[in-house]
């Protein structure tokens, strides 16, 4: 067809307000061929406007541009027809941009909201904050942009919108894990359970793998829920349940880490005794049991009791701030003082931090508390005993060094060397001390020593202070002494090219040979970049160390990231949302942790467009 007849065509295109969105493509300002304006012709939407034609041929298309319209057009000549002509090209551009923008438009709010519900569920807010959210993007679109405010209107943020927009979220995060587990070489588990506000028994289990190419990957693998019982053989149900959902393989599963409760670590009803069991049942080798560092490390602590100083620390702080009255009286003295310290804080035993900060903020304020002591009529003869001074400074002293232990062991993706390296250290620095204050040395216990400086002439009760650090000592030998059985497979990963080639494993001794004595790689290695070392390391010339470098690299050193999980669900499922279902705090635990990004454009395309009304 020529390009004029096609103009003719474009006109009475241009004729149907009705075109449907699925055909849009179809058109464009070009000449059309005769298969394209078949296809067009032939839909209902055009035929109550044009005239039907019997067979799409070129001889009945130009007869009905004869009998119909060439009286109209044929009068057109040069630039009057080459006019008319742009403007019907124009004119049916202008009405295929009019279904492409709202379209787009259509899609743009979808993405919105999809974006929306993922930064509720991240942030731990209520479904129904969406409807909040649009009244704010309203408000702000009638003062900025008045002409937007159609745009803005037409995200749809009801809370059931949020509801649906948030599970599939979800499960598209889940898709790209099941995806993702699939590249594992290696993968290890950490597990730990604890119950919501309605006292339901939520098991977290989380996973952390390694690709061959050392890229690694950690995401909540689950959130399962316990209904009865939470011995070892229900719980083991759940981890089962849950590698088959992922579709994990059982041979490349290196290690689980646990909190170390009796339903866990049991070696014939609990979990550890189960998976065990499982794995021999598979003909595979038992797994790398890790009892949770951080567990372990404030297990220690708790040889350091000294209830004559605790008991009358707990005491008094209770005695301030247990009225209200008495707690503002408080808070004023040490306004009036100009004191560094405007409160005291409350002991809390669960949380590992507490009787550190508590004590020292105590051992702070010790002049100011007795003296408003004083003027409430109440006497505590032990905050003016020189002897239970010593013993609140001291104190005061190992908690804090026990704190900033405990600091060094949290964090999320900590190798399991690095954490390996800080209980060594810290048990170097018990023996330091131990040393130092049979001699009455307190160069390393600031608050001991500003107290020796005080007070020359009190005897330091050295006695009770060694005994205690004698029995902290022994605590952390016989905690960490599992741990202490792997140490020469946590050296070699962390530094292999000092490892001892002779007790090594036959199967990587030939290899240490060949990698200690290779400069080019000993000048590449860093300790503080061991994914990156091992990564760059020839598969072919090191295929074992490799090996061992995947399996240590998802070792979980401790349950860190399940208890700051289990805090995130303490704050999502409050009383005020008791009635949130365990299916969506699942969801919402897993994209406030997550690294990976939703496919929002793959859920975008996946459903049809809705305006909100």
């Amino acid at each position: 067809m020529d390009k004029d007849s096609a103009a003719v065509f474009f006109h009475s295109l241009s004729l149907c307000s009705t075109l449907p969105a699925s055909l849009s493509h179809l058109i464009s300002p070009t000449p059309l061929t005769l298969l394209q304006l078949q296809r067009i012709l032939s839909t209902p939407a055009f035929t109550h406007r044009l005239e039907a034609v019997a067979v799409f041929k070129e001889y009945n298309l130009r007869r009905h541009y004869d009998s119909r319209h060439k009286d109209k057009y044929d009068s057109l000549q040069g630039q009057m027809r080459a006019d008319k002509l742009s403007k019907l090209k124009s004119g049916l551009l202008a009405q295929q941009n009019t279904f492409v923008r709202q379209a787009q438009l259509n899609q743009s709010s979808v993405r919105a909201s999809f974006r929306v519900a993922q930064l509720i569920a991240s942030s731990g807010k209520p479904f129904t904050d969406g409807e909040f959210v649009k009244k704010c993007m309203n408000a702000v679109a009638e003062e900025v942009c008045p002409e937007k405010k159609d745009v803005f209107n037409a995200v749809s943020l009801s809370a059931s919108t949020i509801t649906r927009r948030i599970e599939e979220i979800g499960g598209n995060v889940f898709v790209q894990l099941q995806q993702k587990t699939k590249e594992f070489e290696f993968f290890s588990l950490a597990l730990d359970e604890s119950t919501d506000v309605q006292d339901t028994a939520q098991l977290l289990i989380f996973i952390r793998g390694v690709s061959a190419n050392f890229e690694m990957c950690e995401e909540l693998a689950a959130l399962q829920s316990l209904k009865g019982t939470t011995t070892g053989e229900d719980i083991f149900g759940k981890v089962y349940q849950t590698m088959e959902e992922l579709d994990l393989d059982w041979s490349k599963l290196a290690s689980i880490t646990t909190d170390g409760a009796p339903s866990m670590v049991g070696m014939s009803r609990g979990l550890i005794g189960r998976m065990n069991r499982e794995m021999e049942e598979r003909g595979l080798t038992a797994l790398l049991q890790v009892h949770c560092l951080i567990h372990q490390q404030a297990l220690c602590c708790k040889v350091l009791t000294w209830d004559s100083v605790m008991k009358v620390v707990v005491s008094c702080i209770n005695f301030i701030r247990a009225k209200g009255l008495k707690h503002r009286q408080f808070q004023e003295f040490l306004s009036e003082l100009e004191s560094a310290h405007g409160d005291v804080l409350y002991y809390t035993e669960v949380r590992w931090l507490s009787r550190g900060r508590v004590l020292r903020r105590f051992y702070e304020l010790l002049p100011e508390i007795n003296a408003f002591l004083h003027s409430q009529n109440k006497t505590v003869p032990e905050l003016t005993d020189p002897e239970w001074k010593w013993h609140l400074a001291f104190l005061t002293d190992m908690t804090e060094m026990l704190n900033s232990f405990n600091l060094q062991l949290q964090g999320q993706g900590k190798l399991i060397c690095d954490m390996y390296s800080h209980i060594k250290a810290f048990e170097v620095k018990l023996e330091l001390l131990l040393r130092q204050v049979k001699k009455h040395s307190f160069i390393h216990l600031p608050a001991t020593q500003n107290l020796s400086a005080e007070n020359p002439a009190v005897l330091f009760p050295a006695e009770k202070c060694v005994e205690a650090l004698e029995m902290l000592k022994a605590e952390f030998g016989v905690r960490f002494r599992e741990l202490h059985v792997h140490a020469k497979e946590i050296r070699l990963f962390q530094n292999p090219f000092v490892a001892d080639i002779d007790e090594a494993q036959p199967s990587y001794q030939f290899e240490l040979a060949e990698l200690q004595n290779c400069d080019v790689l000993k000048d590449g290695f860093k300790p503080n970049s061991l994914i990156d070392f091992y990564a760059a390391l020839p598969n072919d010339r090191f295929p074992n160390i490799r090996k061992h470098a995947m399996k240590m690299s998802t070792l979980f050193g401790s349950t860190y990231i399940c208890e700051q999980t289990f805090s995130r669900m303490k704050l999502l499922k409050t009383p005020m949302r008791s009635r949130l279902t365990d299916e969506h705090l699942h969801q919402c635990l897993r994209l406030a942790v997550t690294r990976m990004e939703p496919d929002i454009q793959l859920l975008t395309s996946q459903m049809q467009a809705h305006s909100s009304h």
